[in-house]
């Protein structure tokens, strides 16, 4: 798969290292609240990418575990792992980049991606999601004084149970988010970008398998007396 041709085309990448099967070079991606995130991208011969996450503060990365059980992530969760707090589309063709000459190229400039096959990264995407436990995805709640919708991050069990409670108080508004700084004269988030509810399948996912929960030990409550948490715990299995 990695010809000598192939490799001359690529040697003006940053740290570019051709192993038997495969090719590594460092990659990163940007956040604007936390700068660059770095980590080492590997191309095997079969067309799967992963990164192994460089992260400048691997002591408090929440991803270090993960990396031990699984081993190494892929662009999707590479990407959502840097700019985890940062809303928008997911592209992370676009947002991974490489080093070329001095400058930050993204992956799909880079000449990298035709090495890239779907199927090769399909099922690890879906392994690692598995192992990892179930993913929640961005849930919105109204509130009552303003009419306006806003977002609540469902990733830790902490803010799963901070938007149950919300969403089960019929008064509840603006001011009462625990998790952002928000006021009922902030604007709304437009349409196009409530659409990308952080499936970490597709950015504008509208609800599937991957991201969407039935119920779990993280979403639902032993000490939550509403019915869906009461009949969750008596029909859930040991």
């Amino acid at each position: 798969m990695f010809r000598d041709e192939d490799i001359k085309q690529l040697e003006n990448i940053h740290e570019l290292v051709r192993g038997p099967n495969y090719v590594e070079v460092i990659c990163g991606c940007t956040s604007k609240k936390y700068g660059d995130q770095v980590g080492k991208l590997k191309i095997s011969s079969t067309g799967q990418f992963q990164i192994n996450c460089e992260c400048s503060a691997p002591s408090t990365c929440e991803e270090v575990g993960v990396l031990e059980e699984i081993g190494k992530l892929t662009p999707e969760e590479f990407e959502k792992h840097s700019r985890e707090k940062e809303g928008g589309p997911r592209k992370w063709k676009s947002n991974i980049w490489v080093t070329i000459k001095g400058k930050k190229v993204p992956l799909w400039k880079s000449g990298l991606m035709r090495y890239y096959k779907h199927a090769s990264n399909e099922g690890k995407l879906g392994s690692s999601s598995r192992r990892r436990g179930t993913f929640h995805r961005d849930e919105f709640l109204l509130c009552s004084k303003c009419k306006k919708e806003r977002r609540f991050r469902l990733r830790t069990k902490q803010e799963c149970k901070a938007f149950h409670y919300a969403s089960m108080n019929k008064k509840w508004k603006c001011s009462d988010h625990p998790c952002d700084k928000i006021k009922c004269g902030d604007e709304e988030e437009r349409a196009s970008r409530k659409s990308c509810r952080g499936c970490p399948r597709t950015s504008t996912c509208k609800g599937c398998t991957c991201c969407v929960c039935l119920g779990c030990l993280r979403c639902r409550y032993l000490d939550c007396d509403c019915r869906i948490c009461v009949d969750f715990m008596q029909n859930a299995q040991p």
